[in-house]
């Protein structure tokens, strides 16, 4: 079976909103196996919305529809799928009373143009949406589904979750899982990871591997399939260990773990704070620790540059390279904040080079032990800033002692 989602609103074409509505759709299909084969966009206009829900039809088991449902002129999908499936839009005396209820329970007036969404397809199956206004509805076309949902995302998913996928469960049998395992990884790019892991990834079997590259960071997904969630995370177990095995202390955490809760994990093992010292990185690794480990972290200095001058000085000789100056940095951020850990980083341009070129150091004193490494980082101003902010928080993980 093979599933396909529209995304119906001119605002999406124009830029003004992001759709997450079928990144959303996609992850729950995964999540009973439905296959998605495409996904499509499309304006607020009648014939086209229509002629893409036609071709959707022909190709696809499964089309999902997202949007267009509301009161407005331009909520066009009802007339649209009524067009692409032949049927007459009817009205429905039981939703629109559906849809009084809903909003004589928040003391509001109905307004004449809500009407409209008390019309369906002839045919199609009422879905009471008791998030919102806007009732959302499946045709079934001989063994094909069309479902229509609303475009609001917190009443998209509510009734993807609670009606769709139980609908389609039930029509058509399907009883598998797939499960995902997302291991995080940085201080390997995605093409030595993808050599190291080369054979999980074109072996083709069951669980499948795969990468996504973040800036400064990949993901190693691991996806199963399975006829319940117990059964596919057995099947992951074993391809986890070895991905672990392969890629070593590259891997820092899995799913929704960050490097700020790791580092945070470890700092609150050592009964101490971290502190640092950031030179021209706009304070991106500041903002992350203030915000994901308050308790753990002691503050920051923040500065687009370090001279001899000022609370934080430099000796020209000694802290020439890019790296001495991150060390020197981490000692005095360790010393100024009175804790056992100190970190840095100390970024600047390479002059002339073409494309930009920056060198970054990072650096970590823990209890007046030294590590640090220097890094090239190509890419514009702003992207090498965040990359080494995860190159710092790295080496500050890599610096603590593991948990145990």
């Amino acid at each position: 079976m093979q599933a396909e989602v529209i995304a119906i609103g001119s605002e999406l074409l124009l830029g003004q909103i992001v759709d997450t509505n079928s990144a959303v759709i996609a992850r729950h299909f995964a999540s009973i196996g439905l296959n998605l084969f495409y996904k499509t966009t499309v304006g607020d206009n009648l014939a086209r919305t229509a002629a893409v829900i036609r071709q959707a039809l022909d190709r696809s088991d499964v089309v999902l529809t997202t949007g267009g449902i509301g009161p407005t002129a331009d909520d066009i999908t009802r007339e649209a799928v009524a067009a692409a499936t032949g049927r007459e839009l009817v009205f429905s005396e039981e939703l629109l009373r559906q849809i009084e209820v809903y909003f004589a329970s928040r003391g509001f007036q109905l307004s004449p143009s809500n009407r409209r969404q008390a019309y369906l397809p002839s045919g199609a199956i009422a879905v009471e949406n008791p998030v919102g206004t806007a009732p959302a509805f499946i045709v079934e076309e001989k063994e094909k589904t069309l479902i229509t949902l609303p475009g609001v995302p917190r009443e998209m998913e509510y009734l993807l979750v609670s009606r769709a996928l139980p609908y389609l469960r039930d029509r058509y049998g399907i009883r598998g899982e797939i499960r995902m395992r997302i291991l995080k990884c940085v201080g390997l790019g995605e093409s030595r990871i993808g050599e190291r892991l080369a054979n999980l990834m074109e072996q083709g079997a069951n669980p499948t591997v795969g990468t996504l590259a973040h800036l400064g960071q990949v993901d190693v997904r691991i996806a199963a399939k399975a006829a319940d969630a117990e059964e596919a995370s057995r099947l992951i177990a074993p391809i986890e260990a070895e991905i672990r095995k392969l890629l070593g202390e590259a891997v820092f955490g899995a799913d929704s773990d960050t490097l700020e809760d790791e580092i945070g994990w470890r700092l609150a093992a050592m009964a101490t704070r971290v502190a640092l010292v950031e030179v021209g990185t706009a304070g991106a690794a500041t903002e992350r620790l203030a915000a994901s480990i308050p308790t753990r972290f002691a503050g920051s200095m923040v500065m687009s540059h370090v001279n001899s001058e000022g609370p934080l000085r430099l000796d020209a000789g000694r802290d020439a390279t890019p790296l001495g100056r991150a060390q020197a940095l981490a000692l005095a951020a360790m010393k100024w904040a009175g804790v056992d850990v100190g970190a840095a980083s100390y970024v600047e341009a390479v002059p002339e080079s073409s494309p930009p070129v920056a060198r970054a150091a990072v650096a970590v004193a823990v209890r007046g032990r030294l590590s640090g490494h220097e890094h090239t980082l190509g890419g514009d101003p702003a992207s090498q800033r965040i990359r080494a902010a995860t190159l710092l928080l790295d080496e500050i993980r890599r610096a603590l002692p593991a948990r145990s």
